[in-house]
């Protein structure tokens, strides 16, 4: 396993401080199986998660497989049509660089945090209460 509870609390932390900043929805999905290609699993989870349901269509799931030490990210079509494919491939560059070093609460801390501040850009809060449309637990 990549993440101690202790890392995973944090990675649960830092989903909910980029959550505060937008109306997106962040989730990671953690596998130890994975056989296929993640991009497809991640897509896969993505649906079976429910993620293409929220109200604005920007959420975002980090799928990161624990047994291959492989990642994927899905942005929603919205979010997506804003950042474009190559801020997905910069973040997973950078997760890649930091799983290298063995920093994978880091990558994956650092990915999200990022993420947010896209998030924020695009999808900003009205300042009301934020409702959060999906979990912020890390899935399996």
């Amino acid at each position: 396993m990549l993440f101690s509870p202790q890392d995973e609390e944090l990675i649960i932390d830092a989903i909910k401080q980029a959550e505060s900043m937008s109306t997106g929805e962040i989730r990671v999905h953690l596998d130890q199986n994975l056989t296929g290609d993640a991009l497809a699993t991640a897509q896969s989870i993505f649906n079976k998660l429910g993620m293409e349901k929220t109200k604005d269509r920007n959420a975002v799931l980090f799928y990161v497989s624990e047994n291959k030490k492989k990642i994927a990210i899905i942005g929603d079509v919205r979010i997506h049509s804003h950042v474009h494919q190559n801020f997905w491939d910069e973040l997973i560059k950078e997760i890649i660089i930091s799983f290298k070093e063995e920093k994978y609460k880091e990558g994956v801390i650092n990915a999200i945090l990022k993420t947010g501040i896209k998030l924020k850009k695009f999808f900003p809060t009205d300042g009301k209460s934020i409702e959060n449309e999906l979990p912020n637990e890390i899935s399996r």
